[in-house]
């Protein structure tokens, strides 16, 4: 495998350290909105964001690029760190917080549009959650962290014509309900 390819296939040569600086730059805002996504709740997302990369730089001896891209590595964590807040939520008896995204208030504000969009998002966020478990973290995955569907498919363990019919069913299925709750 030659330098390109590795650079291609996001590998490094055992002998280079990992610059776990440009890691966190480069996946902090990927991993923040695959969490912001997933649980709806900012200071959730960050508390989770941040106990991924806690765990990622005390395994790090762990990682073998040769394996698998960091983001790859990182992202399998992240699933990890959800998995073990849904459980932790379970065992406690609370109820999953309702995902409801804040938003900043523009200067002149058109009540009426604000409300109408947050139905909307209301209504999606009803259908997506209503959808199976793995369809949720793969869209959460592509449209939340904003991977390709290779990284989605090494982090979830399929194959990439895989990850890409799934998402194309799951997304066309969406359409269908909102245009079905529309009354188009």
């Amino acid at each position: 495998m030659n330098k390109n390819s590795e650079a291609l296939w996001g590998l490094q040569s055992m002998a280079e350290p990992i610059d776990w600086d440009a890691v966190y730059a480069a996946e902090l805002p990927r991993v923040y909105n695959f969490f912001l996504y997933k649980v709806g709740d900012r200071e959730h997302a960050q508390d989770l964001t941040a106990t991924t990369f806690e765990r990622a730089w005390k395994l790090r001896s762990r990682y073998h690029p040769a394996r698998a891209a960091i983001s790859t590595w990182l992202f399998g964590i992240a699933r990890n760190v959800l998995k073990g807040h849904y459980r932790k939520i379970r065992l406690s008896g609370q109820r999953q917080q309702d995902i409801t995204l804040l938003e900043e208030m523009p200067a002149k504000v058109d009540l009426e549009k604000i409300v109408q969009q947050q139905q909307e998002k209301d209504r999606l966020r009803r259908i997506l959650l209503e959808l199976p478990a793995r369809e949720q973290d793969l869209v959460a995955l592509k449209y939340g962290a904003g991977l390709t569907n290779r990284e989605i498919a090494q982090v979830a363990g399929l194959s990439e014509s895989n990850v890409g019919s799934i998402l194309h069913r799951t997304v066309t299925k969406v359409r269908a309900r909102l245009e079905e709750n529309d009354g188009r």
